[in-house]
């Protein structure tokens, strides 16, 4: 069966998330305009930084918005920041885009999109901390789409 097209960039953002260069999380994110993708993004430290997978993890403890604390590498930067930063970089506008990705986007990310223009996001799973996304997208009138309602867990989780 051909598959519709969220579900054919849901499956190109698996792919992209190949490159990512931290084992813990394989993210990728697909930008989209009028059915183009305008730009990609992995997990990948910045350019010309060392990545996790030559030098090990650079962990930090957080805290959730519910009080929680765990560890998070913070070496790299997101596969939507990524993304953005890319379509930036080459003076690619994103407003009326839609940003796919691996799960939905952490609070900073959602920060982001909100402020670039993008205006659809689909995720293909859940977020454990995503609360604050959810929220901010429909005070923005960001549309969301999860195609999965499993939440997304690290390798290491």
């Amino acid at each position: 069966m051909r598959p519709d097209w969220d579900e054919y960039f849901i499956d190109l953002v698996d792919s992209v998330g190949q490159r990512a260069t931290c084992d813990r999380g394989k993210s990728g994110c697909i930008i989209v305009k009028d059915k183009r993708i305008i730009s990609t993004g992995y997990v990948g430290s910045p350019s010309g930084l060392p990545h996790c997978d030559d030098v090990g993890h650079l962990m930090k403890q957080v805290i959730d918005v519910d009080g929680t604390t765990r560890q998070h590498c913070v070496r790299t930067i997101h596969a939507e920041q990524n993304a953005i930063c890319q379509a930036a970089r080459y003076g690619v506008p994103l407003d009326g885009s839609t940003l796919y990705c691996t799960m939905e986007p952490c609070r900073v990310c959602a920060m982001l999109i909100i402020s670039c223009g993008i205006s659809k996001v689909v995720a293909k799973k859940r977020y454990h901390a995503a609360q604050e996304t959810r929220d901010m997208f429909k005070m923005a009138n960001v549309e969301l789409v999860v195609l999965e309602q499993e939440v997304a867990t690290y390798d290491d989780q």
